[in-house]
């Protein structure tokens, strides 16, 4: 994974409502009526937090005749698991 899409997920995972979307989501699949429900917030609101999930590739996305399912993107987070675990700290503390 390169630097600025590691940046992109970061930017998506800093808040706390789409950081709890992808809790949820690490159960499975849920629709967007779960969520909602369990979220305790508006339509529009998941929507925007959808989209950002998504263009960050964090989130999949189907839709079922008039209803949206959201599942993880197993692939995306394995590469920035990957990503953060290369992260090394290598100072000593004075």
């Amino acid at each position: 994974m390169d630097i600025e899409r590691a940046v992109l997920i970061c930017k998506a995972l800093g808040d706390l409502n789409r950081m709890r979307i992808v809790q949820l989501l690490t159960h499975g699949e849920c629709c967007a009526c779960e969520l909602l429900e369990k979220l305790m917030i508006t339509q529009p609101t998941l929507s925007h937090h959808m989209k950002q999930l998504e263009n960050a590739g964090i989130i999949r996305c189907r839709k079922d005749w008039k209803w949206m399912y959201y599942s993880l993107d197993c692939e995306t987070l394995t590469a920035y698991r990957k990503f953060i675990a290369s992260l090394r700290c290598t100072g000593g503390v004075s």
